[in-house]
């Protein structure tokens, strides 16, 4: 059925393009989440790298602002290789600009509390900026308060909802992400009814990663979304229209945590329910990894009885594409986006001109996706179409 045929103005788009080649260039090619992504009562973790900046660069540092520049790094967790290879961008930039940077995350998804301490923190040393990849909206008040106390926020990879709780967000249109691997999906089933399984973060809370992500999806089906931020507002059955079009049923919406262990568990969960899925979508690529053992565990052949896909473009993940456990994931950048976002409170601090917004709809800085797939469909409209082998080459982590 799915056969794989193996075929500020400082910050302007082409500074982002300028960016993004030498990031490329310097990886080697890890992973969501974006979204990378245990209920601990642990205190958030953190570090800094002050020691270290400090003897690499010193005359330089601080610029008109008359000291050294200090930047918090804010990430959902230090585990996912996605923030992983976030805060690897930070520390890169950092010692090249002589920035004193700290890096924080929270233990786990879900941890807002360890989001609002790092927050505080940054606030009582009088730091000059944040970055953050916001957990939820339960975080807002705090970055208000560091926007209040005179520190630049800009939000990575997640936009805060509304936007305009920080001061720019620098990140992939995960809507755009979303739609792109559901455009693929549409033409892979080429007028086959789809029976879809939703592998998201969260049931409990509003993140605009997951809605944006998920519902981006079935919008790229051609499936109608009445309220974007709402992942129940589909009608559970009816019709999907891009490509060929067909049938749909939507036979699960499972909270995964965006790991592994939750991929494998909501995926069994799902088949429970219906044993007829054929289509899975992931917020992320640990979560298909879990998917896929359940789907294999159940008898499916993944690429044939069932097709997967994701987000973020990992190492491993788009290895997983080469090999046929993932049939289409979006890249994203994320040592792009924590570098840039380096990079422009430093420059805002000795007293250069703030970063603007370069997305189509105006709302935040675009730091690119690409869809990753070796079987492409002329269905995707939404993002270019790259292959495995140049997805592994330009990958993260």
């Amino acid at each position: 059925m799915f056969k794989r045929s193996r075929r500020g103005k400082a910050f302007t788009v082409i500074a982002a393009a300028g960016a993004l080649s030498v990031t490329l260039a310097a990886c080697g090619g890890s992973d969501d989440s974006g979204s990378g992504d245990s209920g601990s009562d642990d205190a958030a973790t953190e570090e800094t790298t002050e020691e270290v900046v400090e003897e690499e660069t010193t005359e330089d540092a601080g610029g008109d602002s008359g000291g050294t520049v200090a930047v918090s790094l804010i990430t959902k967790d230090s585990t996912n290789p996605f923030f992983v290879a976030m805060q690897e961008g930070a520390r890169q930039s950092a010692e090249e600009l002589g920035v004193d940077l700290t890096v924080g995350s929270s233990q786990e998804e879900g941890d807002d509390q360890g989001q609002i301490d790092l927050i505080e923190n940054a606030i009582a040393q009088g730091q000059d900026g944040i970055l953050i990849t916001p957990m939820s909206v339960n975080v807002n008040d705090a970055i208000s308060r560091a926007r209040e106390a005179g520190l630049y926020v800009i939000a990575l990879d997640t936009p805060t909802d509304p936007p305009d709780v920080v001061d720019i967000t620098f990140a992939t249109d995960n809507c755009l992400a979303g739609e792109a691997i559901g455009q693929w999906a549409a033409g892979a089933l080429n007028g086959e009814d789809a029976v879809i399984a939703e592998l998201v973060i969260f049931d409990d809370r509003v993140v605009s990663v997951d809605y944006c992500r998920a519902n981006g999806f079935l919008i790229g089906m051609g499936i109608d979304v009445p309220v974007l931020e709402d992942m129940n507002s589909p009608a559970e059955s009816g019709s999907y229209t891009t490509g060929a079009g067909g049938n749909y049923e939507i036979a699960c919406l499972e909270a995964t945590g965006a790991n592994e262990e939750g991929g494998r568990s909501g995926m069994e969960n799902c088949l429970a329910a219906n044993p007829d899925i054929n289509v899975v979508y992931t917020i992320n690529e640990p979560t298909a990894f879990g998917a896929a053992v359940a789907l294999e565990a159940a008898g499916k052949t993944i690429g044939e009885d069932v097709i997967i896909v994701s987000v973020d473009g990992g190492l491993a993940g788009v290895q997983a594409v080469q090999d046929g456990t993932i049939q289409a994931t979006s890249q994203q950048y994320p040592l792009l986006m924590a570098s840039l976002g380096v990079e422009a409170i430093k420059t805002i601090a000795d007293g250069g001109p703030a970063p603007e917004n370069t997305s189509a709809n105006g709302e935040f800085f675009d730091t690119g996706v690409v869809l990753c797939t070796d079987d492409p469909q002329d269905t995707v409209t939404a993002a270019p179409q790259e292959s495995s082998q140049y997805c592994i080459d330009n990958a993260w982590g």
